[in-house]
């Protein structure tokens, strides 16, 4: 730890880590962010019928803004937090991630005030320029989330996770849902919302680190070690922060060259139909990633990565398999029943995006593995394909004039790139390509019986005199979707 030569403050000792079970760390994060999901579910035909769908694209165009920096606000330097076994090594990492979040957001104050042309002239966009102030404080409380993230992963204290989620989702929601009663159905509705929630869930999660662990932290920050950190874990900031970039940039692609070539309503309908495509993803796939990082790093020691890795696999293909599947033969329907007439292109872009969403599902949690192999040359090499792949995709949907195209093209694309992606860091650990197969047709063997009756149930409930109204009303929805703004 210290130098017997240096002197140090007295400090607590350093947090041990809780002893769990892998299923017990699932279970601990699921039952919170189960909750979360609900919340944010239960909340969505409400919102739906509050706000139209301009006013989701532009809060899209903001949360793309926000993750677009928050992501790489400590420059990757938290997910180093959980590797090194020393506590003082993991904690000076921890104090650097936060200092660099802290001058990432200062540095965007000046971005964000130049950047006025690009929101209103090149994304048509000008609704969102009273909130752009905000920006910069989201994109600090972003990073340091990441930070107080990793610090509870290393200390396995997976409770305040689940707990900071809920509070994030019900956070959000009641003030979006408040200012839509309250008439302010606005994009500043929706807005507010997700701001608050990011803001005061943030606060919660760093006020109990710093309750319990701030004795520790504060004596053993120091200076030299921090530099010490930053020049040995040099890899994070060059290959992980651009990688990170770049897929975060990936992602967020859509959210701004959809208003550019089409038009707000169909950024809202892309963001509602991936949001809902994600929602259950996020709740299994990021409590599985949560836990395997930590357990992933320990297995590389101990040679047994590839067993590690493929029970995680097979729990991703059994949770994730069965619902994108019933999103993709009955979507349209889904959403018109759930949200409303109005929202059925949405239901049809979720229908187009599922399967490209199961492989996206399945990279999100083993993409940790590039870290923990210290591969972080090839991450940044697929990132660049994904981000590549996707520009390309939007750019020529945007050309041909038809939104629906653009939406098959980054289907397909993404299909491509992730599904290679997924498969090379599975096989990268040891997993061996037979078995990766084997469990992808036994769990596709099971679902069949099940997805050939939800697809007769799905032509059954197609018929015309049912669904005239919905059938017109999604018919408006795709002239509306497929019209460029001239």
């Amino acid at each position: 730890m210290n130098s017997l030569t240096e002197p140090t403050l007295p400090s607590d000792p350093a947090p041990a880590p809780r002893k769990t079970t892998f299923a017990g760390d699932v279970i601990r994060l699921v039952s919170g962010t189960s909750c979360a999901q609900l919340i944010t579910l239960v909340s969505a035909p409400i919102l739906t019928r509050l706000y139209d769908p301009a006013a989701f694209g532009v809060l899209a165009v903001f949360i793309s803004s926000t993750d677009l920096l928050g992501v790489i606000a400590c420059l990757s330097y938290e997910q180093a937090i959980v590797l090194p076994e020393e506590d003082d090594r993991a904690v000076n990492i921890f104090g650097l991630s936060i200092g660099l979040a802290l001058c990432i957001a200062l540095l965007s104050i000046p971005l964000f005030l130049l950047g006025k042309p690009i929101f209103t002239d090149v994304l048509r966009m000008p609704e969102i320029l009273p909130y752009l102030w905000l920006l910069p404080i989201s994109i600090f409380s972003t990073g340091c989330f990441f930070a107080f993230n990793y610090w509870n992963t290393r200390t396995r204290k997976f409770g305040r996770l689940a707990m900071r989620r809920v509070v994030n989702s019900l956070t959000a929601v009641v003030i979006q849902v408040a200012l839509g009663l309250a008439g302010w159905r606005t994009p500043g509705g929706l807005i507010s919302g997700y701001f608050g929630g990011v803001l005061i869930s943030t606060l919660i999660l760093g006020g109990e680190i710093w309750r319990d662990d701030h004795k520790f932290i504060l004596g053993n920050l120091k200076a030299s070690a921090m530099l010490e950190n930053f020049k040995r874990y040099r890899k994070f900031p060059i290959f992980n922060t651009w990688s990170t970039l770049l897929n975060t940039a990936s992602g967020q692609l859509p959210s701004y060259l959809l208003p550019a070539y089409f038009s707000q309503t169909v950024t809202g309908y892309y963001a509602l139909g991936n949001r809902v495509l994600r929602l259950p993803m996020n709740l299994i796939g990021g409590t599985i990633a949560q836990a395997f990082f930590p357990r992933a790093a320990r297995a590389k020691e101990t040679g047994t990565l590839d067993v590690v890795v493929e029970s995680v696999f097979k729990r991703l293909v059994a949770f994730s398999l069965f619902p994108l599947l019933a999103i993709a033969i009955a979507g349209q329907d889904i959403f018109v029943i759930a949200f409303g007439a109005k929202w059925a292109e949405a239901g049809v872009y979720s229908q187009i995006l599922s399967v490209w969403t199961f492989f996206w599902f399945i990279s999100a949690p083993m993409g940790q593995l590039f870290s923990v192999l210290e591969k972080q040359e090839y991450s940044l090499a697929i990132n660049i394909a994904i981000f590549l792949t996707r520009l390309i995709s939007l750019v020529l949907g945007g050309m041909l004039g038809n939104a629906r195209l653009a939406i098959v093209f980054i289907s397909i694309s993404g299909i491509l790139t992730y599904g290679f992606h997924s498969f090379y860091i599975i096989h990268s650990a040891g997993v061996k390509w037979g078995r990766v197969f084997k469990i992808l047709l036994e769990k596709l063997a099971i679902f069949l019986p099940a997805g050939v009756v939800l697809l007769l149930t799905s032509l059954v409930l197609r018929n015309p005199s049912a669904w005239a109204r919905p059938r017109a009303s999604a018919s408006a929805s795709a002239k509306l979707a497929n019209r460029t703004v001239s």
